[in-house]
């Protein structure tokens, strides 16, 4: 991949080396992550004075500019909060370190692509933030992981990244290469188009009235197209003259070994098709490849017909 000497974004959050601030409970993501809201209460009710606490730090928050409210209702995550720096904090720079500028240059690639897709139709492309980390952070969804991988949070329209999970990627799952590794954080990235034209708040909806299987029949449709918008911006790198020989195979390669038949089948030594929710390794590999051969967002529709 011909990446370096090119654009590189500014739109990265640098936390490694920094502490999580302490953990928010269990991780509301799947693999490679959309969110997935989880149901249910908590037992137990409330004293008075802590109803009394709570109002008071809401107000306080709203004075601030912060309606927490609306970042509940947006985030759609029961039992946890968003990141949370400290007052008068700033995000630590990017590293300069050639892993850093390799994110930095995939993501502003994105961020071209998916600026003129928006463009064409006479709107503006609002961009992602990509936090790298390593270990633990947090996120508006909830606290993220290691052993998470790469997710996108809709309610702070940020990508998160440790990018242990690339040395993974090749070690674990035999998907070696720097494309197969851009792959991973464009299909991230299309999860905040889908964010965008109302995919991930539509499923959030629906999917507070499914059940578990069904659920899962309608997440690999929506992680199937963000495969597919991958594959649409892998055919932009491909114009731009940044693809090298062997890397459409290293994506497509990625794209199989992270198949849910595939982890199933290393993990167990069988599969369950009913808890499959990123789809098998020939759907995505399939859906990788409409994007790229078609280069066109109608194509990207796996949410009519068969897939």
């Amino acid at each position: 991949m011909e990446w370096k000497g090119r654009r590189q974004s500014d739109n990265i959050e640098d936390r490694r080396g920094q502490s999580s601030g302490g953990g928010l409970g269990g991780n509301p993501f799947g693999r490679s992550g959309i969110q997935i809201p989880m149901g249910g209460r908590r037992g137990g009710g409330l004293s008075i004075g802590t109803i009394i606490f709570l109002v008071v730090i809401y107000f306080v928050l709203k004075m601030m500019g912060i309606d927490m409210l609306e970042v509940l209702g947006e985030g759609n995550v029961s039992g946890g909060s968003g990141y949370e720096q400290q007052v008068g904090s700033r995000p630590a720079a990017p590293a300069d370190d050639e892993m850093t500028a390799f994110v930095r240059t995939v993501l502003a690639e994105t961020e071209t692509t998916w600026s003129t897709i928006f463009k064409q139709s006479g709107e503006t492309y609002p961009e992602p933030t990509l936090v790298l980390f390593d270990g633990t952070t947090r996120s508006a969804c909830g606290q993220a992981s290691s052993a998470t991988g790469p997710f996108y949070c809709p309610s702070d329209r940020k990508v998160y990244l440790d990018t242990a999970f690339f040395r993974q990627l090749a070690q674990q799952f035999d998907a070696a290469g720097d494309f197969a590794q851009a792959y991973v954080i464009a299909h991230e990235v299309g999860h905040h188009v889908q964010n965008l034209t109302g995919v991930l708040p539509e499923f959030n909806r629906q999917r507070q009235a499914m059940g578990e299987r069904e659920a899962n029949k309608m997440s690999v449709r929506v992680e199937l197209q963000a495969d597919c918008y991958a594959g649409l911006w892998a055919k932009s790198a491909d114009k731009e003259g940044i693809l090298s020989d062997g890397d459409l195979e290293e994506a497509l390669n990625a794209a199989q070994q992270i198949g849910d038949d595939t982890l199933q089948k290393r993990s167990q030594g069988y599969v369950v098709p009913d808890a499959f929710n990123h789809g098998t390794s020939a759907q995505r590999m399939k859906w990788f490849k409409r994007g790229y051969e078609s280069g066109n967002v109608s194509a990207c529709d796996t949410f009519s017909g068969d897939i």
